[in-house]
């Protein structure tokens, strides 16, 4: 689907917030794949780096991916019940929960700055995550020329970017890491949790490219989906090992042997990730998206102080024993053989 690119690769890399990095795109880039540059959580200085960084790595095109969530529904009782609710586990590591809490990073929704950035630089696709931008930024994007995808955990949502005219759709299946691409975040027992492959037979008739994300690792895995309808297919824990990503030596060490979860008490948001203190909370006690992350994110840092990675957010999706360790090159010319 990417061939007026000039790619003809069939395997994509997942954005990756958190981990991802310019050397990560570039890479996949290079070797004839689509690569992503993960914008979800930065701001316009961050982002232009980002992309700077990028070009200067390859001259072949790439992508970008921004998080189009509703900005957090405040309320400081709930914020201040759970820092009450995590403050033994700051005290574990000597140290006080924050006074309060931050919505951490803007949605896409509301930055027109990182859109006026976007429509300079004219990346080849963007990908949106979350749901979709206005339908002033969207129309902005879509005359710009680029190539316009977004996820879909669910027939209802893949309709909606159907009639939103996209161009293809980035079905994610319940075994995929990091974070679920919901619309809503609605409780979790009203997730459908659609596996990859029985996601993309109900999103076929839609009549777009579909790129199938989760439990992607292998080549058989990358020929069960596109036989199963997908043009495409996206790969994040697959690479979770490459030397360009900047993965922690604990969540290296950790991916061969440890279960996975979906989880919203680390960030707000249902996410899937290496199992850790975090997964025994009670979730629906968690703030808003991003706000819940802004605890999530001190808490790891006051234990990481002390030598214990047990509330790091290790996102990985169920494929995670069978990552290998290998440049990401090397990663993805398996896939795509």
């Amino acid at each position: 689907m990417f061939q007026t690119l000039g790619i003809d690769c069939t395997a994509v890399q997942a954005p990756m917030a958190g981990v991802s990095t310019p050397a990560l795109t570039a890479a996949i880039a290079n070797a004839g794949g689509l690569g992503f540059v993960a914008l979800g959580t930065f701001g316009v200085a961050e982002a232009r780096r980002a992309l700077d960084q990028t070009r200067a790595l390859t001259a072949r095109p790439f992508g970008v991916n921004l998080f189009c969530h509703e900005p957090a529904r405040r309320d400081p009782e709930r914020e201040a019940r759970w820092l009450d609710r995590l403050r033994p586990d700051f005290a574990r590591f000597g140290a006080e929960p924050p006074a309060a809490l931050a919505e951490i990073y803007d949605s896409f929704r509301v930055n027109d700055a990182l859109l006026a950035l976007l429509l300079a630089e004219k990346p080849a696709v963007i990908s949106f995550h979350f749901g979709l931008p206005r339908e002033d930024h969207l129309r902005a994007l879509r005359d710009s020329g680029a190539m316009l995808l977004a996820t879909a955990t669910c027939p209802e949502d893949g309709r909606i970017l159907a009639k939103a005219g996209l161009d293809g759709i980035v079905a994610q299946g319940w075994q995929a890491g990091g974070h679920r691409g919901l619309f809503d975040p609605v409780d979790m027992a009203q997730d459908q949790r659609l596996p990859t492959l029985e996601l993309l037979g109900q999103l076929r008739d839609l009549g777009l490219p579909l790129i199938a994300a989760g439990g992607i690792m292998t080549a058989k895995d990358r020929r069960e989906a596109m036989a199963a309808g997908a043009a495409a297919v996206q790969c994040g824990t697959a690479f979770l090992l490459s030397p360009e990503v900047t993965t922690s030596a604990d969540h290296r060490a950790r991916l061969a042997s440890s279960q996975t979860q979906m989880t919203r008490a680390i960030s707000g948001r249902p996410a899937r990730g290496l199992v850790n203190g975090f997964m025994q909370m009670n979730e629906s006690e968690a703030p808003d998206y991003p706000v819940a992350y802004d605890a999530a994110k001190a808490l790891n840092a006051a234990a990481v102080a002390k030598g214990d990675h047990s509330f790091a957010a290790q996102w990985a999706g169920t494929g995670a024993a069978q990552a290998v360790a290998r440049p990401a090159a090397e990663t993805l010319a398996a896939i795509s053989g």
